[in-house]
């Protein structure tokens, strides 16, 4: 139980510093340039908790973990963003707003997980 609390607890961390990041973006800039933002964001947070993930736990392989914070922040912008926040599912008809950050957190925390466990 331990270990998966670890798991989606780097998970939470990484979407909630992508939330505050289009969160703030929104505020303060175009939505076109938030989204923008958000998407370099992205790889760079994951990347980061990524690392932190791998070289002080590892529970699970690059792969598993990379689809844990898939899943996880598909579900929390689902569950918390769409359906209690928006109201709405037309956030995933944007491709920069959404499926260009989900691919990324699946890349970024695949390959630092690889890059890390080659150097174990």
């Amino acid at each position: 139980m331990k270990k998966i609390v670890t798991i989606l607890i780097h998970a939470f961390i990484g979407w909630v510093f992508c939330a505050a990041v289009i969160g703030i973006g929104f505020q303060i800039t175009s939505e076109q340039n938030a989204l923008i933002i958000h998407a370099l964001a992205v790889p760079i947070i994951f990347g980061i908790i990524s690392w932190f993930y791998f070289k002080k736990f590892h529970h699970v392989s690059p792969m598993q973990m990379a689809l844990i914070c898939l899943g996880f922040a598909l579900f929390m912008d689902f569950v918390l963003v769409a359906m209690i926040i928006q109201k709405s599912l037309a956030m995933f008809s944007s491709v920069l707003g959404t499926w260009i950050p989900f691919l990324l957190i699946f890349l970024s925390t695949y390959f630092v997980g690889r890059k890390v466990n080659k150097g174990t």
